[in-house]
């Protein structure tokens, strides 16, 4: 399928790895000019690398801490200067802190507000003006199977996550006459450092291996494994298409039927 947006330029958050680095490839192989962040500088230049060696294409990169006013504008500022425009937008972040209610301080709520909601809100803030103006663009926010089904032990994720699909649920109707595009993915367990991480912390807690806790969440899941982010970056692209031009106000689990509700 010719998804129409070769030539579009992208700005994809968290992306040295997972998922957002998925979801770069992905758009740079669609065509798309690509931005890439993350806080770790050597990561982003190899993924950089990497997108340059396989598509041709050469990516901007940007030092960004997510929880950060000035690096965010700094972002999109330097996106724009070497672009022209954004024309998709994915918010991708890392996992807030685990845990549970009683094992929270003030200090990890603030800190998975910044990082998770507001992140997003100010990436939106900064973008959406220019986006009205040009009657075109696409915002996708990686968010979590959380979102549909709680997750023990994610307080935060849980909460705040919710949180970023009220948000882009009233931004989508806001936004819509002007031909802009508001979605949510919801990947399910997906292979990614963040799933390795909270297995091994499973682990500690329930005296097992962390190979038992993956092997325990793939059973959980109907179609028996967990996900490549790959996967989870095809839902993605395709939100970001031309196609997906009357799909707005949506969350989309990419779980292999791990959500039992029916809605």
């Amino acid at each position: 399928m010719e998804l129409g947006i070769k030539g579009k330029s992208a700005l994809v958050t968290a992306s040295s790895k997972g998922i957002g680095k998925a979801v770069s490839e992905m758009l740079a192989e669609e065509g798309c000019s690509v931005a890439i962040c993350s806080r770790n500088k050597e990561e982003l230049i190899n993924v950089a690398d990497e997108i340059k060696r396989k598509y041709s294409i050469e990516p901007v990169w940007c030092v960004c801490d997510l929880n950060e006013l000035k690096d965010i504008e700094a972002m999109v500022e330097t996106v724009v200067k070497q672009f022209g425009k954004i024309d998709i937008l994915v918010n991708n972040c890392g996992g807030p802190e685990a845990g549970n209610f009683q094992q929270l301080t003030d200090k990890n709520w603030q800190s998975a507000f910044q990082q998770v909601l507001l992140s997003a809100v100010r990436f939106c803030n900064l973008v959406i003006p220019d986006m009205i103006l040009r009657e075109w663009g696409r915002i996708i926010n990686i968010t979590s199977v959380a979102v549909k089904q709680p997750i023990d032990n994610l307080m935060l994720s849980n909460s705040l996550r919710n949180g970023l699909i009220g948000f882009a649920k009233s931004l989508s109707n806001e936004v819509a006459k002007y031909n802009v595009t508001v979605n949510n993915i919801a990947p399910g367990y997906t292979l990614t450092n963040r799933i390795y991480d909270l297995a091994v912390n499973t682990a500690k807690r329930e005296e097992k291996s962390h190979e038992e806790i993956l092997i325990e969440m793939a059973k959980e899941i109907p179609m028996n494994r967990l996900a490549s982010p790959e996967e989870i970056a095809s839902a993605t692209v395709f939100l970001a298409s031309k196609q997906a031009s009357y799909i707005t106000g949506n969350t989309i689990q990419v779980d292999g039927g791990l959500v039992k509700g029916i809605y």
